[in-house]
C-alpha cells in the first residue's frame, strides 16, 4: 500500500502536452506525433452546428436527450441514472464528496487524478495493488480497464466490492473510460440501481474528441440529482450536447470504429515487436510496454519528434498511443529501427 500525501491540490503530470514535449525535445523534427494519450486519433466525423449553438444557453431538454442517448449507448437502466457533465474530470472530487471524509483506497497504479480530487474531498488516500483490500475503505475506486496496463476487474468481483461497501455506507467509484473497447459485459453500468456504485464514462477519448468536455456519472437516481444540484444548469455546452447526441446514437461507427482500433493496436504491438519490445498489456486505444531500457526509449523517440507516455514513479513503464497518419506509423517505425540498431550489441543479430 502506498500512502499518498494528505491534501494534494497540485495538477498532476500527464500526457498530450506539446508544450512540455517541446521543452523536453527542443531540437525534435516538427510536427510533433503526440502518441503519449488513450485519445483515438481517428475521431468522430465533424458536422456543421447552427448558429445558435454559441449564441444561445443550452436547452434543458436537450441534455435530458443526451441523457437517453448515453443510457441506451452505455446499458444504463434509465436517463435517470445518467448525469452529463462537462468532462468526468470535474466530477471526481464531487463524487468522492458523497461520502463523509475517511479512507479512500485507490486500486494501482492507475490514473492519478481519482487519488488527488479524494484528497481534496478530505480523504486520507492511499494506493493499494491489492483488490481485496478495497474493502476496507469508505471510498473505493477502481479503473476498469485500467490505465495504463489495461488491466480489467471482472464485473461479478466488483459488485461483490460495491455489496461490501454499501453495507457500511460506503462508496464504489468504477472509471471506465475505456470501457468502449473494453469487455462490454464487465461494465457495471446497468447496475447502478443497486445504490452505493457509481460509474464514469468518458465521450472523448473512444469518439476522439477530447476537447468536446464531455463525460457522464452513471449512478442510482439519488445520487444522480444531487450530483445535478451540484453541477447547476447548462453544465454541457451546446456543441458538445450536440455531438454527444449524434455520435452516442450511432452505433454503426461505434461497430466499425472498434474493429479499426482493433487492427490498429495489432499494429502497433508488431511495431513494437520488430524492436524486440513485447507489449505487456493495454487496450485497442493504447499499448503498456515495461522494459528496462524505458527510459532511454522514451527520450529516443522523443529527440525524432515522437512522445510517449512515461511515468516517473515506474521507470520501466510506457504507454504509447495510437499513429493516425501513414506518416505517423512510418516515423514511428524508423525510431523504433533506429532505438533498436543503436542497443544491439556488434555482431549480434537481435536486440536482447
Amino acid at each position: 500500500m502506498t500512502l499518498l500525501a494528505g491534501r494534494r491540490t497540485g495538477t498532476v503530470d500527464h500526457g498530450g502536452s506539446l508544450e512540455r514535449a517541446r521543452a523536453l525535445f527542443p531540437g525534435a523534427p516538427e510536427p510533433f506525433v503526440d502518441l503519449s494519450t488513450g485519445i483515438n486519433p481517428n475521431s468522430y466525423p465533424l458536422f456543421e452546428l447552427p448558429a445558435t449553438a454559441l449564441s444561445r444557453l443550452p436547452e434543458p431538454g436537450r441534455a435530458r436527450d443526451l441523457a437517453a442517448v448515453a443510457a441506451t449507448a452505455y446499458g444504463a437502466p434509465s436517463a435517470a441514472n445518467v448525469v452529463p457533465a462537462p468532462g468526468t474530470q470535474i466530477l471526481l472530487p464531487r463524487i468522492a464528496s458523497l461520502v463523509r471524509p475517511g479512507r479512500a483506497f485507490v486500486l494501482g497504479p492507475t490514473y492519478q487524478e481519482h487519488a488527488r480530487a479524494a484528497a481534496i474531498a478530505g480523504h486520507q488516500v492511499a494506493e493499494v495493488r491489492s483488490f481485496e483490500r478495497l474493502a476496507e475503505a469508505d471510498l473505493a475506486v477502481v479503473v476498469n480497464p485500467n490505465n495504463p496496463d489495461g488491466r480489467v476487474v471482472s464485473r461479478a468481483d466488483l459488485l461483490g466490492l460495491a455489496e461490501k461497501l454499501r453495507a457500511k455506507g460506503g462508496l464504489l467509484v468504477v472509471d471506465e473510460a475505456f470501457m468502449d473497447v473494453g469487455p462490454q459485459a464487465q461494465s457495471l453500468a446497468g447496475d447502478v440501481e443497486q445504490g452505493g456504485l457509481v460509474v464514469l464514462r468518458s465521450f472523448g477519448k473512444f469518439y476522439g474528441l477530447a476537447g468536446i468536455r464531455l463525460g457522464f456519472a452513471l449512478a442510482h437516481p439519488d445520487i444522480a440529482g444531487r450530483l445535478e444540484e451540484e453541477l447547476g444548469p447548462w453544465s454541457v455546452a451546446v456543441p458538445s450536447l450536440e455531438y454527444g447526441v449524434k455520435a452516442l446514437s450511432d452505433a454503426d461507427w461505434q461497430r466499425e470504429m472498434r474493429t479499426t482500433l482493433a487492427h490498429a493496436a495489432h499494429r502497433l504491438d508488431q511495431a513494437f515487436a520488430r524492436a524486440g519490445v513485447i507489449v505487456t498489456g493495454g487496450t485497442s486505444l493504447f499499448r503498456h510496454v515495461d522494459i528496462p531500457d524505458a527510459a532511454g526509449l522514451f527520450k529516443a523517440l522523443g529527440r525524432e519528434g515522437i512522445l510517449v507516455r512515461s511515468f516517473a514513479d515506474r521507470p520501466t513503464q510506457l504507454r504509447c498511443g495510437l499513429p493516425g497518419t501513414e506518416i505517423e506509423w512510418r516515423r514511428l517505425d524508423i525510431a523504433l529501427g533506429d532505438w533498436a540498431q543503436d542497443r544491439q550489441p556488434v555482431g549480434e543479430g537481435a536486440v536482447s
